[in-house]
């Protein structure tokens, strides 16, 4: 828990100073006085003026935002030997200039958190693919696992190397919310000649972009033996005498050839809300065992399946991914394009029905995320911050009124008619602006609600 809260306060602290600052940087350099610099709403608990700047640079107590204040007649008089400092007396392209700045920084911090993971190098899983969901568009596609993939492509795109299963993890994602082909080229086995497989990922109902995505593609993880870890007290493992490290070769009449195989099989384990006793034959130090296993029953997604109580799976293979100066950051951009897209497409999609408003997440699934991340290591928590950094950059463009995206279309409405929206439009538009965004904001904090805690 207090991990989860330190990540998610640094994650907020350096994304909103990143965006304030992209701001306050391109205010001065534009020649506008800017009064207060502050991270975070409210009550200011820390705040300090550097000698000889008219910043006053503040830490507030509620930290979902924060903002820069320049001098505006708009919002106070202006002495008249200070109005050549003013925001509302500059010219149209250094105010969009100044209001783009916020968002370009959190892409362009994006960027260079994406660039640094990369020069730095990261453990990943090799592309070596488990054995794919029974009836999964990768079932259908050819794929039966432990196929080492190559090289893959989305639609008729140029075929790319494919260094790690992140790296087609990432593909399929976007495959899959685009509705577009995704082409692999896959080794069979060592020594065999590669083979092109297409996924059709059209057939997948995207309008919830939730976990059952990569279900419904086929491919959960990379290839692991059928091992077991960590056996938990008391459960259905304990009970029938399974141990840590035992190989499982076969339940029932099925012969076990993966750990992603296994755990399907013990998900299946059920009929009507109750389990069914399997055999199950092992290897353990060298000796071949029969036991009858039961699973517990539980409930997931509105339907029951098979658990055990016990890590299924040995760790799988990794490679090291690291990339020099120049490729790993022009990937850095790259995959901040993809992402923006991405994003983009999705708010798209929700608009016009095509995805479910569930896709939304708020402060609570952020924390959740940015706990877990940090967990996992210091390269995954940058992986995440530059993920919501990229989302925080292109929603912040997204034309609504109150959203720097819509001053940018007040600015492009007075640069083609030669006047600015009036007092009168702007309070109605900020007034609509508002509106929608806390009931975005509602429905994304009971979307973290239902999925955290219903």
């Amino acid at each position: 828990m207090l991990l989860t809260l330190v990540a998610f306060v640094v994650a907020l602290g350096v994304l909103i100073a990143v965006h304030e600052y992209g701001h306050y940087r391109v205010a001065v350099a534009c020649g506008v006085k800017v009064l207060r610099f502050s991270v975070g709403f409210g009550k200011p608990l820390l705040r300090w003026q550097p000698k000889g700047s008219s910043t006053e640079f503040v830490l507030s107590a509620f930290p979902l935002g924060g903002y820069v204040r320049m001098l505006d007649e708009r919002e106070a008089p202006v002495p008249e030997a200070e109005r050549h400092l003013a925001f509302n007396t500059q010219p149209l392209r250094s105010r969009a200039a100044i209001v783009a700045a916020g968002p370009i920084a959190n892409l362009l911090l994006a960027v260079l958190l994406y660039s640094v993971v990369n020069w730095s190098g990261v453990q990943e899983p090799k592309a070596l693919l488990a054995s794919p969901v029974a009836g999964s568009v990768a079932q259908v596609a050819g794929l039966r696992g432990g196929e080492l993939v190559h090289s893959a492509a989305l639609g008729s795109a140029e075929l790319e190397p494919v260094r790690s299963f992140e790296d087609l993890r990432w593909l399929l994602t976007r495959g899959a919310l685009e509705g577009e082909r995704v082409r692999l080229e896959v080794e069979p086995t060592p020594g065999v000649v590669h083979r092109e497989v297409s996924l059709d990922m059209a057939q997948i109902d995207t309008r919830e972009a939730d976990a059952q995505l990569f279900r419904k593609v086929g491919l959960l993880g990379p290839w692991t033996r059928p091992v077991l870890g960590d056996i938990m007290a008391d459960g259905a493992a304990q009970r029938a005498g399974l141990r840590q490290g035992d190989l499982v070769l076969k339940i029932g009449a099925v012969d076990v050839v993966d750990g992603q195989q296994l755990r399907e099989l013990i998900r299946q384990s059920v009929r009507t809300d109750a389990a069914v006793v399997q055999a199950w034959r092992i290897e353990r130090g060298g000796q071949q065992l029969t036991l009858d296993v039961m699973p517990d029953v539980q409930k997931e997604q509105n339907a029951s399946v098979g658990r055990i109580g016990a890590y299924v799976g040995a760790p799988p293979e990794f490679v090291i991914v690291q990339h020099g100066p120049v490729e790993g950051l022009w990937n850095g951009v790259v995959r901040t394009w993809d992402v923006s897209v991405l994003t983009l497409r999705m708010m798209g999609r929700m608009v016009v029905g095509q995805a479910s408003l569930k896709n939304l997440s708020g402060p609570l699934t952020i924390a959740d995320y940015a706990g877990r991340s940090a967990s996992m290591g210091f390269t995954q928590y940058l992986v995440f911050l530059a993920l919501i950094s990229v989302s925080l950059g292109v929603l912040n463009l997204l034309p609504l009124p109150v959203l720097d995206g819509g001053h940018l279309m007040y600015y492009l409405w007075e640069g083609v008619t030669g006047r600015k929206v009036s007092d009168a439009w702007m309070e109605h538009l900020q007034r609509g602006g508002v509106a929608v965004l806390l009931l975005m904001m509602s429905i994304a904090l009971f979307n973290d609600i239902t999925r955290l805690f219903g």
